[in-house]
């Protein structure tokens, strides 16, 4: 009996594939329906597999795998770009020892055994809820008639009152998010688990976003300058970028989505933006943001290199992660569900 790692499905005729993923069916909660394979590719990784739906959340198939997780050293290393902004930046923070600040705030490198399971494709907001315009008006919030109207002529992609309603342009119709005051954490995940489903590990979490790559990031050691980013729009190099002002709130002439939120080569999107934190569950229960540091780096004018090392999956958590208060962060966070696929071995 061979379990069913990332290389023994890579290894799968599609007619295999598509049987294992019929029997993946049979495992699942009432309402999800499996949809077909389809292909992802990113980062020069590549993984056709199952996409399944439920309510029109989209889950797809990550086949497990044992793999080394956390980083301590370059692998390829910096290119020229990557060295001077890193070394100049940290110059400018004082920091002195570059290999040690990183390493310093790392996932530690281990060994894990990463199962087979479902993963939902996008993540849930924690603390907003979306809802429908007459919903919202019902709501009978004062000012949010009058910005909802404007935000219709105004051609920005976004718009926040604080904790109070968010306003989304999505391909020519206006998402509405209110958020939800009062909601706990635990009952979330209680809720989540009744339905058949989990939170992922901080080890799922890490494997999933990079892959087991042993790089910095999952394409490689060094900075692309060429994306576009959330909060920093797409700066044309290191000392550009750190004026660059193209939030998505003020950009209003794209629609496209910023470059770390498309999805990777398992079909995952992640946040990719600093501000936000996705829940894991670590070890022992305890609930982890993974992906954020509440936008610290980015606030402190550190440039696209240092500002986005948070969401990297190599990253290992908020260095005040101990000082969160949930219940003020609640805007911030996300989850995404997963269900574990048991009993996934090849003949």
């Amino acid at each position: 009996m061979e379990a069913l790692t990332k290389s023994v499905w890579q290894g799968l005729s599609e007619q295999d594939k598509q049987e294992w993923m019929q029997r993946v069916a049979l495992q699942l909660p009432e309402g999800m329906q499996y949809e077909g394979l389809q292909t992802f590719e990113r980062y020069g990784q590549r993984t056709q597999t199952g996409v399944f739906t439920q309510d029109e959340q989209r889950f797809v198939f990550v086949p497990g795998d044992q793999v080394t997780l956390g980083w301590e050293k370059w692998h390829h290393g910096m290119d020229e770009e990557t060295t001077a902004d890193l070394h100049e930046t940290a110059s400018s923070y004082g920091i002195e020892d570059v290999q040690s600040f990183l390493a310093g705030r790392m996932s530690p490198v281990r060994e894990v055994n990463i199962g087979p399971m479902l993963v939902e494709c996008e993540t849930i907001s924690l603390g907003w809820i979306e809802v429908t315009e007459e919903e919202a008006f019902a709501q009978e919030h004062a000012d949010f008639p009058k910005a909802l109207a404007e935000f219709k002529e105004s051609g920005l992609n976004e718009y926040e009152l604080h904790l109070e309603f968010k306003l989304i342009q999505d391909q020519g119709e206006v998402r509405i998010l209110w958020f939800n005051e009062g909601i706990e954490l635990e009952d979330i995940v209680t809720e989540e688990t009744t339905a058949g489903f989990s939170l992922l590990t901080e080890d799922e979490w890490e494997y999933i976003y990079g892959g087991g790559c042993r790089t910095l990031f999952p394409w490689g050691d060094s900075f692309d300058y060429t994306m576009r980013l959330r909060h920093l729009g797409k700066p044309e190099s290191p000392v550009q970028s750190e004026q660059a002002s193209a939030d998505t709130e003020t950009d209003g002439e794209h629609h496209h989505p910023y470059d770390l939120e498309l999805p990777n080569f398992f079909g995952v999107q992640f946040a990719g933006d600093p501000y936000k934190y996705e829940l894991t569950l670590g070890a022992d229960g305890e609930v982890m943001p993974k992906g954020g540091d509440g936008g610290a780096l980015i606030c402190g004018g550190t440039g696209p290199l240092l500002s986005f090392l948070p969401s990297a999956s190599v990253f290992f958590r908020d260095v005040n992660v101990d000082e969160l208060d949930w219940e003020e962060l609640m805007d911030a966070l996300y989850y995404r569900r997963v269900i574990r696929v048991t009993d996934m071995k090849m003949n």
